[in-house]
């Protein structure tokens, strides 16, 4: 039997050889059953204004959400819209009558009262979000997010990455390596660490220790520090 994270590692594995966006449909159902929740789903709307997806969420839903236009009331999205960092839909505003509405028809159509989104945005404009959705009490869902949080961030930047290698018009983006100082502290936060323990481990300040964050950053053409880290590992700079 194969361990739960080589199990992990095949299915992006798998993302990275997608070629079709049928590929990236196959890798989403996979990843459903391997965090064995009740839904998972990519969209994205491309610097051209098109958008796509993938995804477990029924037809009926996907149509339903079109058709009655929720695009503009959908606190999710209306939420991540405005953040840079992951979201479960608990600290969202759900406060107005559509948006509760909103959540009572989804109910019925088989999205879960548990909800966790990373919003991602690309180099030209692009917009994409990565849900994972599930039924369950709020403290099985807290410990579910709290242990594979770190790996959700990887795997919707790993969609993302693929997303963005089916636009046509994409320019190919200028690889830079990372310094040698600059590999040590992604790998250290990449494993957990904190600032001040990066900045101990390698006997540098916190402030040279900035420095270094801040220039592999802007290398890897990231957001944050989690995007950092999460391209840093997806393009094989750093391994943990």
């Amino acid at each position: 039997m194969l361990g739960k994270k080589t199990k992990l590692e095949n299915i992006l594995s798998d993302l990275e050889q997608a070629a079709s966006l049928e590929g990236m449909q196959s890798v989403s159902e996979a990843l459903k059953e391997h965090y064995e929740v009740d839904h998972l789903v990519y969209h994205w709307v491309d610097s051209s204004g098109d958008q796509y997806g993938c995804g477990t969420y029924s037809e009926e839903w996907q149509q339903k959400y079109l058709t009655e236009n929720y695009l503009r009331i959908d606190p999710v999205i209306q939420g991540c819209y405005q953040r840079f960092h992951p979201v479960d839909w608990k600290r969202l505003d759900w406060s107005s009558k559509a948006a509760r509405e909103f959540l009572k028809v989804s109910a019925e159509y088989g999205v879960g009262n548990q909800g966790f989104s990373i919003p991602i945005r690309g180099p030209n404009g692009q917009f994409a979000l990565f849900t994972i959705n599930h039924s369950c009490a709020d403290e099985e869902w807290a410990k579910f997010t709290h242990e594979n949080r770190r790996d959700l961030i990887l795997i919707a930047h790993y969609f993302n990455e693929k997303a963005l290698d089916f636009e046509p018009v994409r320019l190919p983006e200028q690889q830079q390596s990372l310094s040698p100082r600059e590999v040590d502290a992604m790998t250290l936060l990449a494993i957990g660490y904190s600032r001040a323990q990066v900045a101990n481990s390698l006997a540098i300040s916190e402030h040279t220790l900035r420095v270094y964050i801040e220039s592999a950053r802007f290398k890897l053409g990231a957001l944050n520090t989690t995007h950092a880290v999460a391209r840093a590992m997806s393009r094989g700079l750093i391994v943990v």
